[in-house]
C-alpha cells in the first residue's frame, strides 16, 4: 500500500497562521519535501522549523535562483522521483508550501507528476494575498467590484492592459519588475489608490502608500490597488 502525498500550505511566514491541519500532519510527519534555494535555507522549512520532529527524512527541491525561464523541469522531475520512491514504500510525505499550495505555488508541478499515480491532499494555506491584504488593512474590493491578481513578470503593456480593465488589483512577485510595475501604475493614474507591502507577517513587514516605497522591493512584495467601493 503507497503512502499519501499531501501538498501543506504553511502560510505567508508568521508560524502562528498555519492551519491546524498543517500543524498536525507537519508534527507528526515522517518525510517531509521543499522548495530550497541553492544558496541560503529555505523558507517554507524555516516557517514551520520549531515543529518538525526529530529524526525525519528531508527532501531539498533545490531551485537555482536564476532568471531563466521557471521552472525548470528537471528539478521537478528529480524530486518527483524521490518523493514517488518513499511513497511506494508506503510512507506518507509531506511537501511543504508557502502560502498556499494552489496559488502560484511550486507544488503544482508536483502535483502534476504525482497525482493519479499516487493519493494526494491538498491542505490550503493563508495565501500571500490574504496576509497582504490585512497587513495594509484595506478590503480590496466590494459589491460587483472585479479583482485581478497580476504577475508583475508580465510585459509592461500587457500589465497596462489588464490593469485599465479590472476595479481592483494585487500585483504581486515584484522584485526586479518594481520599477516596472510602479510605472504603469503611475502611467494609469492609480498611484493615490496604491498601496506597498513587503513580507507581510514577519517582523521586517513594510507596509506603506506606494508613493512612500522604497527604490527596490524584494521579490515577496506586492502593489495592492483596491476597488473604489471597497473603503471603510
Amino acid at each position: 500500500m503507497s503512502g499519501t502525498l499531501y501538498g501543506v500550505g504553511v502560510g505567508p511566514g508568521d508560524p502562528d497562521l498555519l492551519t491546524l491541519r498543517a500543524h498536525r500532519l507537519i508534527t507528526g510527519a515522517t518525510v517531509v519535501a521543499y522548495p530550497a534555494p541553492d544558496t541560503g535555507e529555505s523558507f517554507a522549512r524555516r516557517i514551520v522549523a520549531e515543529y518538525l520532529p526529530e529524526g525525519l527524512r528531508e527532501i531539498p527541491i533545490v531551485v537555482p535562483m536564476k532568471h531563466a525561464r521557471f521552472p525548470a523541469q528537471e528539478v521537478y522531475d528529480r524530486a518527483a522521483a524521490e518523493i514517488a520512491e518513499q511513497l511506494d514504500a508506503g510512507r506518507d510525505v509531506v511537501v511543504l508550501c508557502e502560502g498556499d499550495p494552489f496559488f502560484y505555488g511550486s507544488f503544482m508541478y508536483l502535483f502534476a507528476r504525482l497525482e493519479g499515480r499516487f493519493p494526494v491532499r491538498i491542505v490550503p494555506g493563508v495565501s500571500s494575498l490574504g496576509a497582504v491584504t490585512a497587513a495594509a488593512r484595506r478590503p480590496l474590493c466590494a459589491r460587483e467590484e472585479t479583482l485581478s491578481v497580476l504577475p508583475a513578470t508580465m510585459p509592461e503593456h500587457d500589465l497596462a492592459a489588464r490593469l485599465v480593465r479590472t476595479d481592483a488589483c494585487a500585483i504581486m512577485k515584484l522584485g526586479r519588475h518594481f520599477a516596472k510595475a510602479r510605472r504603469v501604475v503611475e502611467r494609469l493614474g492609480l498611484t493615490g489608490r496604491a498601496v506597498f507591502v513587503s513580507h507581510a507577517s514577519l517582523p521586517q513587514q513594510i507596509c506603506c502608500p506606494l508613493v512612500e516605497a522604497p527604490e527596490t522591493a524584494p521579490y515577496f512584495s506586492m502593489i495592492l490597488i483596491p476597488g473604489k467601493d471597497a473603503h471603510v
